[in-house]
């Protein structure tokens, strides 16, 4: 497969992703963005109307080892939720420390879905604006609101 490269924006941010097929390589948020376009389930989950980006996925939770096992778990946290850097650490067999460098070095947010990844006080940190991942997270709240609703409202039908 040829690799492909574009972006999209989130806010005053764009996400740039590199990838083939279905599988992303490399997804960034930077000021400047790439000419092309990115796979199409990534702008419908930036505007909160699909909550999985299935059928993308990526090769971190591959990797053998500690930051292989952190990525799993970080890729099951569910939409719309968040757990801390030791609720990770504790699942992952690992210290938060370890958490927090490999969310660091994420290559492929949203996927390994680091925003949903939290300090026991506050949001803990996010690369390159915390503005990013408070965005995603209301993203994700006020999905799940709709989705909700709309749950209760398929039910008062029945």
């Amino acid at each position: 497969m040829e690799v492909s490269e574009g972006s999209c924006r989130l806010g005053l941010w764009y996400v740039n992703v590199t990838w083939d097929g279905n599988v992303a390589h490399r997804i960034r948020f930077q000021k400047t963005g790439i000419v092309g376009p990115v796979p199409e389930v990534i702008t419908r989950f930036l505007s909160g109307k699909v909550t999985s980006l299935d059928p993308l996925v990526t090769h971190l939770p591959d990797q053998p080892g500690t930051y292989g096992r952190i990525y799993k778990v970080v890729q099951a946290i569910p939409y719309g939720s968040v757990q801390t850097y030791g609720e990770i650490a504790l699942k992952a067999g690992t210290s938060p420390r370890a958490v927090g460098l490999a969310m660091s070095r994420n290559t492929t947010p949203l996927l390994v879905p680091c925003h949903r990844v939290v300090a026991s006080k506050g949001l803990g940190g996010f690369t390159p604006d915390i503005w990013i991942k408070e965005e995603l997270l209301r993203i994700e709240a006020v999905a799940s609101k709709k989705m909700i609703q709309q749950n209760l409202s398929f039910k008062e039908q029945e």
